[in-house]
């Protein structure tokens, strides 16, 4: 399965970062190959927040879309998600912030497996590139959003 962390400093807060992740409606306007979002419910559990979203991802001929189940911690600045339905085998990604001097330090980790072997076949040979764009595009966000 193919697996990607990072963590980068950027010079915004926690907060900031945390609510532009958490927007997951936005996706669409900046993030690539994410052709449509849909938040399918929303619950307050006290000390977080459960969330079902649908994304639709297009890349070239491939058009997919999959459900997954968001969790939102705004106390610890953490993002975690859960794969529910879609091309998936498995999908599970964390997102974490946290203030430091000058900023904020966002990590990112992400694991999937498709079920589709062309799919998969694609996805490993353009893993690594994906991951930077997306991250990039967070990044690009920001810096749209918060100068």
């Amino acid at each position: 399965m193919p697996t990607h962390s990072e963590t980068r400093v950027l010079p915004y807060s926690a907060q900031a970062m945390y609510d532009l992740v958490a927007d997951v409606p936005s996706y669409p306007q900046f993030l690539p190959w994410t052709a449509a979002a849909r938040i399918r419910s929303r619950e307050d559990k006290g000390d977080h927040e459960e969330m079902h979203a649908d994304l639709v991802i297009s890349f070239k001929v491939f058009r997919e879309s999959f459900g997954s189940r968001v969790l939102l911690w705004p106390a610890e600045k953490r993002i975690d998600t859960a794969y529910i339905d879609g091309p998936f085998k498995h999908m599970e990604s964390r997102w974490g912030f946290r203030d430091v001097e000058g900023g904020c330090e966002v990590s990112f980790h992400v694991d999937f497996e498709f079920r589709n072997r062309l799919l998969q076949g694609a996805a490993n040979m353009f893993f690594m590139e994906a991951m930077s764009r997306i991250v990039r595009a967070f990044e690009r966000r920001a810096k749209e959003l918060y100068g």
